[in-house]
């Protein structure tokens, strides 16, 4: 056994041993990492658990199954709120967003539908979005940008194995735009965080950055050599651990979205990009395929899980080291992992524009802000049919 992980064995039997009220409370959110055992093991799907989704505001988790169902969790109590039934087969995303005060989630299935169920009228299922011709493998609300509120918006971007993408507004159910480019099935899509840019993977083992507003394709990613599975902006919080490590002097505005993505895929591999299309940094570690990558929203680490039932934790700032593996986070292949949002101050915006005063006090209150509404809660499900949720 090396030193290094003698050592961090040891310090984690130190924490361990440490009464939570003393070794928690004074822990910074922006390095907190999710460690075994998980805070609660969720049971109650009868098939794989393909994909999860934090609600933005209240204590709820969604999963979804190749059981066809979708169930609503409580994450704080560990408890099953419900079960929605209507897709007629597998599960295979989910999502929270939309309208602003108006919180719906998106499911898709293999049944070639998206529904949207309405967390505030019991979930009901209150639209059917009919149109791709193939299984639907992802979903995502794109956000507007607003000022104001950002993460609102009343547009939904989909993934499918028809190899198109298709942007829907989910007020009144129309398919407001299709985007063709992959020559074969897409496996995931991913908004940028004003909602300005979408990025792709695809079986055809590129990804691609389109324009929202026109459809255009502005790049393609090449280097992966089997399916990519999985694709994540790189919020701003972690422009300045990539800029160096991308040989920038300095890093971009935090303001500018879709500087920097990372994609993973069934070669085992991640990869860091910026999205003119360079690939800066290759992360080797996974000993089976990516499943799933979430950016920490402190910026300083990627996490990845992975097929090879482990949990990594990759240091940004260290040229993007495996600072931290949890292994077996679950007994099968772990295929979806989901980062809580963070708690949304209510900044008073100046002008209507939350950024129209960046002097340094208010960028100085604003990362404070960042920092102190993380929330350090991952969720994770796998084909054990188990969904688990790490807290500090």
């Amino acid at each position: 056994m090396d030193l290094e992980s003698k050592a961090s064995n040891l310090q984690s039997e130190l924490d361990n041993a440490t009464p939570t009220s003393l070794s928690r409370r004074n822990q910074d959110p922006t390095t907190w990492l999710p460690r075994s055992p998980a805070r609660h093991n969720l049971q109650s799907h009868r098939q794989p658990v393909t994909c999860i989704a934090f609600h933005p505001v209240f204590s709820s988790l969604a999963s979804g199954s190749e059981d066809s169902t979708i169930k609503i969790w409580d994450w704080e109590l560990g408890e099953l709120e419900r079960t929605l039934k209507g897709h007629t087969k597998g599960v295979l995303d989910v999502d929270f967003g939309g309208p602003r005060g108006g919180t719906l989630l998106a499911s898709c299935s293999s049944d070639l539908t998206i529904k949207l169920w309405d967390p505030s009228d019991e979930y009901k299922n209150i639209r059917t979005l009919p149109g791709h011709d193939h299984s639907v493998s992802a979903v995502r609300f794109i956000p507007s940008g607003a000022a104001g509120a950002p993460m609102s918006g009343n547009l939904l971007a989909s993934a499918s194995r028809d190899k198109t993408i298709r942007i829907w507004d989910v007020t009144t159910g129309y398919c407001v735009k299709t985007i063709r480019g992959h020559a074969d099935w897409v496996r995931d899509v991913a908004s940028s965080f004003d909602g300005r840019w979408l990025l792709s993977v695809s079986n055809d083992q590129t990804a691609r950055l389109w324009d929202t507003a026109s459809g255009d394709q502005k790049v393609t990613l090449v280097s992966h050599e089997h399916v990519i599975e999985c694709c994540t902006f790189a919020p701003p919080s972690a422009y300045s651990h990539l800029a160096s490590l991308a040989g920038l002097k300095k890093p971009p505005s935090s303001s500018s979205s879709a500087e920097f993505c990372a994609t993973g895929g069934r070669d085992k591999l991640i990869k860091i990009w910026d999205c003119r299309g360079t690939l800066i940094k290759t992360l080797v570690g996974h000993d089976n395929w990516i499943r799933a990558l979430v950016f920490h929203p402190g910026g300083k680490y990627l996490l990845s899980c992975s097929d090879d039932k482990t949990i990594r934790c990759w240091d940004l700032s260290q040229e993007c080291k495996c600072v931290k593996t949890v292994e077996d986070a679950h007994g099968h292949f772990v295929s979806c992992m989901r980062w809580a949002p963070n708690t949304i101050k209510d900044a008073p915006t100046i002008n209507g524009d939350a950024n129209s005063a960046n002097t340094n006090g208010t960028t100085k209150a604003k990362e404070e802000d960042l920092i102190a509404g993380i929330r350090c809660v991952i969720a994770t499900g796998s084909v054990d049919l188990h969904v688990r949720v790490f807290a500090s």
